[in-house]
């Protein structure tokens, strides 16, 4: 996010943590419990989770270096990956087993750091595709038009509604490829809406997003959770977390090392160090990773506006 940028100031929720903040935590409310969850390829470990909860009702920032095991964690949660080990639930429902369609049904939805738009469907077809039990999608209803033209109507009205939300009703009938990469962001986003979800991942949302688009999308992450949505989401852009999240969980090397109030974890040793290792007396100039050069002077910036 461009520092010019002033990102809408939520109102922070409290009270969401039980006793001291710090990795695993209990939550007043938990709608995700994760326990024991291991992924690893081959020797090497992406995830080892202990215990984690997500609270319930507030935006929470899953943050970590380039390698931190992030996405991995994200698609087993969400059902697109299995784990080696562990077991975790969502709204009080085991998750284990549960194909990536059924989590989505429970009322578990995300979004992916490449856009999965159907680029040769028009913008209003992938925000149909969003909706869930359709009578159409029966082979024996499919026959009958009077058993699903109402609900059709429906669907589309509401795809619209929320079209004209995200602005991008006047694109409704181009195809997907058109988008700019932040359009199809808003896009995804919206069209996870049609399911109307409990919980919505977000994973990098603001990854190749111009910088014209960066406000309307952190306007509308902001606006799930005044609509009664969890907001689970990964994220680099420092800045924009420490103005949005609610909480903030710091993973690396496939563990998460701190939990706590944003302004809270970006002073905790663990997450410096897990950010600025090596590079605590290097030249970031020299840094190999651009991306990972540019995180550190984030976390830097606000170490330093936080002192």
């Amino acid at each position: 996010m461009s520092d010019n940028a002033t990102p809408t100031t939520p109102v922070k929720t409290t009270g969401l943590h039980v006793g001291d903040a710090g990795p695993g935590c209990k939550k007043v409310d938990p709608i995700i419990i994760a326990d024991g969850v291991k992924r690893t390829f081959g020797g090497l470990t992406a995830v080892d989770v202990a215990h984690v909860e997500i609270p319930r009702g507030a935006i929470t920032a899953l943050i970590g270096p380039n390698g931190a095991g992030k996405t991995t964690f994200f698609n087993l949660l969400t059902g697109f990956d299995k784990p080696d080990e562990g077991k975790w639930e969502f709204d009080g429902r085991s998750l284990a087993h549960v194909p990536a369609y059924r989590v989505a049904r429970m009322g578990l939805i995300r979004t992916f750091q490449l856009t999965k738009a159907l680029g040769l469907l028009t913008v209003l077809d992938n925000m149909k595709l969003g909706a869930k039990g359709q009578s159409g999608e029966n082979l024996f209803r499919s026959v009958f038009p009077f058993f699903w033209r109402k609900q059709e109507d429906d669907i589309e009205a509401k795809a619209k509604e929320i079209l004209s939300r995200f602005k991008l009703d006047a694109k409704q009938e181009d195809y997907a490829a058109s988008l700019s990469g932040g359009q199809r962001k808003l896009l995804e986003m919206a069209r996870a809406l049609m399911s109307d979800p409990t919980l919505v991942m977000l994973d990098e949302p603001m990854a190749g997003v111009n910088p014209a688009l960066t406000q309307s999308l952190l306007d509308h992450i902001l606006d799930l959770k005044s609509q009664g949505m969890t907001v689970l989401f990964v994220e680099h852009d420092m800045h924009m977390v420490r103005h949005i999240a609610d909480w903030v969980i710091v993973m690396a090397e496939g563990k998460i090392v701190a939990e706590g109030d944003p302004h809270e974890v970006m002073r905790d040793p663990a997450v410096i160090d897990a950010y600025l290792g090596a590079h605590h007396d290097t030249d970031l100039g020299d840094d190999d990773d651009p991306e990972t050069a540019e995180h550190i002077h984030a976390l830097k910036e606000l170490i330093d506006d936080e002192q």
